[in-house]
């Protein structure tokens, strides 16, 4: 390994996604001088570089903003805010915009119109153009170098990350005025396409400076999958009937609503859909939309618009899910000071509630954060004063100090927390009887993974401080999902079936060693 390597910046963005690259954006614009550090390759890794997505792009005409809200606000458990709504479509409306002109995005163009249709991305093309864009504003990427933990002044404020190069071989550890935390969700190494490095590192991060999380306990969703497959696109099963092993077809199953059936069935027997209510102009539009969705059916000589396939129920966490760090002002500020987040990072119930936004709402999400975290940090930074960096400390713990010997394996920890995680008997038809046992099990897996888990090279670090953060989203998720005993949104509790109107309040959470959880009022 080669040694330490130091630098400093202004802005110090964690991730390489969407938000991140706003995030970059936004900063740069604000006059900070920006470095973004990336676990994968800045335009191709996560979630959304593999994948087309709609966005949450709505003109701005009030009877089209009111339907747009009011959309998924029953869905969510009544828990958004109406104030964030507004800020996302205003701020969506201007980055799409900005997209197709500084960002050159080749959005294509309505026939019928002569204009550009700007209510959706094609994921390669819209990440490349992301990357080209930062890149042409100055900022600074490290690709393959992940952040392992945040540094932290003497009074708490964060300035700066340490991490490791992979190409390089080094470790590195960067200064700076303020933090982004734009890395993504936690899918629970599900293989869910694009989530590889979705393994909740920002959470982990958050949580050891003492952060807030909240909303946790809406962490638990689940994608239609062809079996076998990693591809996610539930949105096209709406188009979908569903039927038993035997070629009954499975009554009340659905994508947005009957996702439960299917999963119940599925515990007893297989499931099979076809995607027969979509019509010749729908299927053409699937396909031009999501290509690789059906490069899947293709390979297998399957039509699944007059085939039935079989189908599974697979795991995507808090990237599809609405947990994630709290916000606490406009500049997606965190209860932490220098840090901000961003995108799946962040809760998203201020928009969502408790269900999921899919990819449109997510989306919109990760551009609007991305953009007011990158300004706030800047602000932040230009407008503090930084200490000396030797006084700076790394705030890691799991999987990078433990206090005994370093003999239990990052594969060990996975394995352990996705045993517990995963399993959409526990995760999604959740019942305090199972959840309480996979909680206590995860505790348990935490305090053997404080005092065994480690590495010595720079890729075993890696794999460490991924196993931690699993099991650290997966304790914060169930402490919240048993602290809400009612169904609400996308928790939906066996033992407790029904929506308790004096619950309806956010549930906050935070803390390693002992997790704890408090309730908060919702916006008016």
């Amino acid at each position: 390994m080669s040694e330490l390597w130091q630098t400093d910046t202004d802005v110090l963005v964690i991730g390489g996604g969407p938000a991140a690259t706003w995030a970059a954006i936004h900063a740069r614009e604000s006059g900070a001088e920006v470095t973004l550090v990336d676990k994968g390759y800045c335009g191709t890794s996560g979630a959304t570089a593999p994948s087309g997505t709609g966005v949450w792009y709505v003109a701005p005409e009030a009877t089209a903003r009111a339907n747009a809200k009011a959309s998924r606000e029953a869905l969510g458990g009544h828990l958004a805010d109406h104030y964030w709504m507004d800020r996302v479509l205003d701020q969506t409306y201007t980055n799409m915009n900005h997209l197709a002109v500084e960002g050159k995005y080749p959005f294509p163009i309505d026939p019928a119109t002569g204009e550009q249709l700007r209510t959706g991305v094609q994921g390669p093309e819209y990440m490349r153009r992301m990357r080209a864009w930062i890149k042409r504003l100055g900022v600074r990427i490290l690709d393959h170098a992940p952040a392992l933990e945040l540094l932290v002044d003497n009074d708490g404020t964060v300035r700066g990350a340490a991490g490791f190069q992979r190409q390089l071989d080094r470790d590195y550890r960067i200064t700076a005025g303020a933090v982004v935390l734009a890395s993504g969700g936690c899918a629970f190494l599900s293989r869910a396409l694009g989530t590889n490095v979705d393994t909740g590192d920002g959470a982990l991060m958050a949580a050891e400076v003492g952060a807030r999380f909240s909303g946790m306990e809406f962490s638990n969703a689940y994608a239609i999958v062809p079996k076998g497959s990693t591809i996610t696109k539930t949105a096209y099963y709406g188009f979908a009937t569903f039927f038993h092993e035997d070629g009954r077809v499975l009554e009340g199953a659905g994508s947005t609503k009957g996702r439960s059936v299917i999963a119940r069935t599925l515990l007893s027997e297989k499931v099979f859909a076809q995607l027969d209510r979509a019509d010749a102009t729908v299927q053409a539009q699937m396909r031009l939309g999501q290509p690789n969705f059906f490069l899947q059916f293709d390979r297998r000589g399957i039509n699944p618009f007059t085939d039935r396939f079989e189908v599974d129920l697979l795991a995507e966490g808090t990237v599809r899910g609405t947990g994630g760090i709290d916000i606490v002002d406009d500049d997606c500020a965190t209860t932490v000071p220098g840090l901000f987040a961003a995108g799946d990072a962040a809760t998203r119930e201020r928009i969502c509630g408790g269900f999921t936004g899919g990819g449109s709402h997510n989306s919109a999400w990760a551009m609007s954060s991305g953009s007011w975290a990158g300004a706030g940090a800047a602000r932040f930074a230009l407008g503090s004063t930084r200490p000396d960096a030797a006084t700076l400390r790394g705030a890691g713990r799991v999987g990078l100090r433990p206090t005994g010997s370093a003999t239990l394996s990052a594969a060990e920890v996975v394995e352990g927390a996705q045993q517990e995680l995963i399993p959409f008997q526990k995760n999604y038809l959740r019942h305090g009887d199972r959840l309480r046992p996979a909680r206590a099990e995860l505790d348990t897996l935490w305090e053997r993974a404080g005092a065994e888990l480690g590495g010595r090279t720079g890729d075993e670090r890696i794999r460490a401080r991924q196993a931690a953060a699993i099991t650290a989203v997966g304790r914060l998720m169930y402490a919240s999902t048993l602290t809400r005993t009612e169904t609400r949104g996308m928790s939906k509790r066996a033992d407790h079936p029904d929506l308790d109107p004096t619950q309806r309040h956010h549930i906050h959470s935070g803390g390693l060693d002992t997790v704890w959880t408090a309730t908060a009022e919702v916006a008016s």
